[in-house]
């Protein structure tokens, strides 16, 4: 019987691994070029940045582990030099799924001292943990440079936005700004609270990202389509607009439930369609209030 349970046990996370795997069978990675020698990558799960140079190429974010071949066709269209450096922007499995297949690839990946505390702590799905091949090699605390292909690329972390390990990449020459999740293009964010993410870091992160950008910049967020300064300050709106819709209901003494019900505090976004991603209206109006409360 003994023999039995474990044979369906081994069955059981073979067939989810297959399962996962054929989720990517479609998945088309497109790439798209943002300005001389960089571009951006979408597929299934945050969108990528990739420069391209002399120096090799130089990576953000690698999605999801069966993507990685894909991916690397991607970049290879792009450029014959090998990958030197990858800097994951968070810890969240749609950013951070290929570390291994990268590390194997002989690239260095970089990340916020949290990003690989929480990579080793955190099980996957299946209840394993991370093998030490997807583990950031190099950390960093508050901010760092980055001089590959003829530019400064600014590393910044923002403390308990989207989580507690959050980093914006700022292309000085490029004049190119990758948000990570800290900015979903045209929708509600998710606001990973259980993680270290809060409402007022995140609208701190969006604050930081507009003070180093201009009118000509090119964002790439974390989800969605290439974006501007103009749309990502829209964004911010919203999600100042929220806070203080928010607050008021707070300060009523509305409960949780009662501030996920109105709809009221949502619909002018709502009828942007804000509410149709990852995040619906109601989910929203929760996590709000969830992080506020506190």
């Amino acid at each position: 019987m003994k023999h039995n349970s474990t044979f369906f046990i081994i069955a059981f996370f073979l067939f989810g691994s297959l399962v996962y795997a054929q989720r990517f069978d479609n998945v088309k990675i497109e790439s798209v070029k943002v300005s001389d020698h960089v571009y951006m990558l979408l597929g299934a799960g945050g969108n990528i940045g990739v420069s391209v140079g002399d120096d090799g190429v130089f990576v953000i974010d690698d999605q999801f582990a069966p993507l990685t071949e894909k991916i690397n066709t991607a970049i290879k269209a792009l450029s014959d030099k090998p990958i030197t450096f990858l800097v994951n922007t968070h810890f969240h499995g749609d950013h951070t799924g290929g570390n291994a297949n990268m590390q194997k690839l002989g690239v260095t990946i970089i990340a916020h001292d949290n990003v690989r505390e929480r990579l080793e702590t955190t099980p996957k799905r299946d209840g394993t943990s991370q093998p030490k091949e997807a583990l950031p090699v190099i950390t960093f605390n508050d901010k760092m440079s980055i001089h590959v292909n003829g530019e400064k690329i600014g590393v910044f972390h923002i403390d308990n936005a989207h989580t507690d390990g959050d980093a914006l990449l700022y292309f000085t020459k490029s004049n190119v700004l990758h948000t990570g999740d800290t900015y979903f293009k045209g929708r509600y964010p998710y606001i990973d609270l259980k993680s270290g993410g809060s409402v007022n870091g995140y609208i701190e992160a969006a604050k930081l990202g507009l003070q180093l950008i201009d009118d000509e910049t090119k964002i790439i967020p974390g989800h969605g389509s290439l974006s501007n300064k103009a749309e990502y300050q829209s964004f911010l709106t919203m999600l100042e607009a929220l806070r203080t819709a928010v607050l008021a209901e707070i300060k009523a003494g509305k409960t949780e439930d009662e501030v996920a019900k109105n709809e009221a505090i949502t619909k002018t976004y709502d009828d942007l369609n804000y509410g149709t991603g990852f995040i619906n209206s109601e989910r929203i109006r929760r996590t709000f209030y969830v992080s506020l409360k506190k």
